[in-house]
């Protein structure tokens, strides 16, 4: 704990907070995301078998959890790798690698990435929602469970010497279910051992984000060094947001490039569109919420890289940032939300 506190833990070894730069908080740079494949719509069958070509890239927009090939982002490597180049190039300084046990985590390849491209990787701990919990972590107390967390923290992962430096993403479902509920908890513990950050996807429905901090509170959790994912696609109402980010945690906006119709695990939500975003971003500012707001993309499937036509990890500073500067957020606020914010949050106590 000692060795830690004051620092940033990467795939290579702890850094000063002071190095990081800007810092995407919610990435995956190599995953499986097959648990949630679904089905295309019928008459789309053959398209979503189909290899992903030019042609195909706008219906992958649309149905990007529809063709099994889109899934298999650990596929791309070397695509990840000159993508990375690239978001250094740009002003990138650090990305906070999201996958945890269940859908694939490789940290022997996030360390070569570290390695080859210069930008600070930090892995994750943890698990990920219910469906790929595998029945003996399913059977695990919470004693084990966190165990097992604060082992992949402090002495590495999956069998390897590299260490976790952010507990999650640990994801919930809705309602939450029983195993989640557990990790939850061991979660909480693990991070009071550890002082370290800790993040969270949070189920599809408003209320979700508000019964996990209630979870993680009672287990003693602290909510300020926490982050909560996906907002863009879980809160809508102002109102509630605000009684949200009254709790205390930080309020991740990390689906940056995602738009579509229709998102289907949830046919009741409006993806918003990246200028919707920026909107909420400048909301949140106006209502004294800049210390709180972290920002990504989230990317997880092959159609997102920009080998495949898609926006990349260099998105938000290319792109975002020049929107964010008209539309009410000054400079300031900005080195807030991708300088400031992350290196508190990922420094540990």
């Amino acid at each position: 704990m000692s060795a830690l506190s004051g620092k940033v833990q990467t795939v290579l070894g702890p850094v000063d907070p002071d190095q990081l730069g800007r810092t995407m908080t919610h990435e995956h740079l190599t995953m499986t995301f097959e648990c949630c494949y679904f089905p295309p719509p019928p008459g789309d069958e053959a398209v979503a078998q189909a290899p992903l070509e030019m042609k195909n890239m706008f219906w992958l927009k649309q149905n990007p959890y529809s063709s099994r090939e889109n899934l298999l982002l650990q596929q791309e490597t070397s695509a990840v790798c000159a993508e990375l180049l690239t978001y250094r190039q740009a002003g990138g300084g650090t990305i906070v690698e999201n996958t945890t046990t269940g859908i694939d985590r490789d940290l022997p390849t996030l360390r070569r990435l570290a390695k080859d491209t210069g930008v600070h990787i930090i892995g994750g701990a943890g698990y990920y929602v219910d469906c790929t919990h595998s029945e003996s972590t399913k059977k695990m107390t919470v004693e084990k469970l966190t165990d097992v967390i604060v082992s992949e923290v402090l002495h590495g992962a999956d069998g390897t010497d590299i260490r976790c430096g952010v507990i999650g993403e640990i994801g919930t479902s809705w309602p939450i279910t029983a195993s989640e509920t557990k990790v939850l908890q061991a979660t909480a513990y693990a991070q009071t051992q550890l002082g370290c950050p800790v993040i969270i996807h949070p189920g599809r429905n408003p209320a979700a984000p508000t019964e996990v901090v209630r979870i993680l509170q009672e287990a003693g959790g602290d909510i300020s060094k926490t982050v909560m994912s996906h907002l863009d696609r879980t809160i809508f109402d102002e109102g509630e947001l605000l009684e949200f980010a009254k709790l205390g945690s930080y309020l991740e906006y990390d689906l940056f490039g995602t738009e579509m119709l229709n998102y289907p695990y949830n046919l009741e939500v409006d993806m918003p569109s990246d200028s919707q975003r920026v909107k909420t971003l400048a909301f949140l500012v106006k209502e004294g919420y800049e210390d709180r707001i972290v920002v990504a993309h989230d990317i997880h499937t092959k159609n997102r890289l920009t080998k495949y036509g898609g926006h990349g990890y260099s998105h938000i500073l290319k792109n975002i940032v020049p929107k964010m500067l008209t539309r009410g957020i000054n400079q300031n606020q900005v080195d807030k939300i991708l300088i400031e914010n992350p290196k508190h949050w990922l420094t540990f106590k």
